[in-house]
């Protein structure tokens, strides 16, 4: 067996990979809905989930177990029965996939003599894989509202294609700005194009020369997933539910699993292509070198916080949880200031999520703050408005790489 991984590195590495992906990318969506129902309440001035664990940390978990042991019911009407199991499989399966093309870092890791890089396959057209790998998850939707025999559904299931497909289009416009810049398809080499500083100050990042394209890529971007303030097609005063209104137990749960993995897929996109991705905001001089410490103070800070916390737990079990993953988290603060190549290695991953996380922000704010679009004002904003000023960005943005290319 030994021989046999010694003979094969770059398989063993790529499953060990795809498994750690997989874990860490359904953990993140199981805690963004508790992230969402806390934010939300927060906003609303509620208490959002607190009663199952600490601050209701295990309540993705009681929610997970929930769908799990759920009666799991199927229609005896359903139009095609292989269709509607095949439909949220379909769904969540596509979401997850894009993340195997996402690079989290430069940094390679030296593993039993043998180089594996942050990133599950890097192929030098990954913006095109995952612009197609989630634009077909708009077939998910569409067998789903077909198959559950429902005109409820069926309608839902409707309105989403149109929706979907309409805004693909702005979509994948508003990023061919970037390729004209980049001059590449390969998402490592689109964020190896904004290195460096303007000036020694401002990063050379796509954001500011390609401004009007984010803006058209993530209100695009919302509106794929479905998310408020596009969630049409799960206008439940309209539509019951839109086209999940006939799953349920844990059929029901993998739709949502793929909207919130798409959620997580194009911020970690919108990091790479306007952002810089891994790269730091910092310019890489000698006076701000000091920023490289970053993750240990952020490690080292949340876990003093999570054990001054402990004193305000009223259970013991809380108390043990807390403190548990306070000092997990001071122990990884030691462990990358003393050691150089585990913080370097960090650097990467760290600035990526970091970025992440805050377009999940704004994916949430924007739902506990605006209301909901007629669909006619949806259609029309999307072709009449994001379509036309993605291809004017288009435009622009050829005449100044062909004026400075002259």
């Amino acid at each position: 067996m030994t021989d046999w991984i010694a003979r094969h590195p770059d398989l063993v590495f790529a499953v060990v990979k795809i498994v750690l992906c997989l874990f860490l990318l359904l953990t993140a969506v199981a805690y963004l809905t508790w992230f969402e129902r806390k934010l939300i309440a927060h906003i609303q001035s509620r208490w959002g989930p607190h009663r199952v664990g600490p601050h209701g940390l295990l309540q993705p978990l009681a929610d997970g177990l929930k769908n799990l042991f759920k009666e799991d019911i199927i229609p005896s009407g359903v139009t095609s029965r292989f269709v509607y199991l095949l439909a949220p499989f379909l769904a969540v399966s596509l979401s997850l996939l894009a993340v195997a093309v996402i690079p989290f870092g430069p940094e390679s890791v030296e593993i039993w003599g043998a180089r594996t890089g942050l990133y599950i396959a890097d192929i030098n057209i990954g913006l095109l894989f995952v612009l197609a790998v989630t634009s077909l998850g708009v077939y998910a939707v569409a067998l789903a509202g077909w198959s559950s025999n429902s005109k409820y559904s069926l309608l839902g299931g409707l309105r989403s294609t149109a929706q979907m497909v309409s805004y693909e289009i702005a979509l994948t416009l508003s990023v061919i700005g970037v390729l004209l810049l980049a001059g590449t398809l390969s998402l490592r080499e689109i964020v190896e194009a904004q290195s460096g500083h303007w000036s020694g100050v401002v990063p050379r990042w796509f954001i500011f020369p390609q401004f009007v394209a984010f803006l058209c890529f993530f209100i695009s971007g919302v509106a794929e997933t479905n998310r408020a303030p596009f969630d049409l097609p799960e206008a439940e005063t309209e539509l019951v539910a839109g086209f999940h209104t006939e799953y349920s137990s844990m059929k029901f749960a993998m739709f949502f699993m793929a909207e919130y993995s798409h959620m997580i897929v194009t911020s970690l996109v919108a990091s790479l292509l306007f952002f810089g991705g891994w790269l730091s905001p910092f310019p890489a001089t000698e006076f701000w070198s000091i920023t490289r410490y970053l993750p240990v103070v952020l490690a080292a800070a949340l876990g003093g916080v999570l054990l001054l916390d402990v004193l305000r737990q009223r259970h013991w079990w809380h108390r043990v949880i807390m403190a548990a993953v306070g000092l997990g988290l001071l122990a990884v603060a030691g462990l990358l200031a003393t050691q150089a190549t585990l913080l370097a290695l960090a650097q990467g991953p760290f600035w990526l999520l970091g970025k992440t996380a805050v377009f999940l922000f704004v994916f949430v704010w924007t739902r506990a703050t605006l209301p909901r679009f007629r669909y006619d004002q949806l259609m029309a904003f999307g072709w009449k408005f994001l379509v036309p000023l993605a291809v004017l960005n288009i435009v622009v943005t050829s005449f100044l790489v062909a004026w400075r290319a002259g």
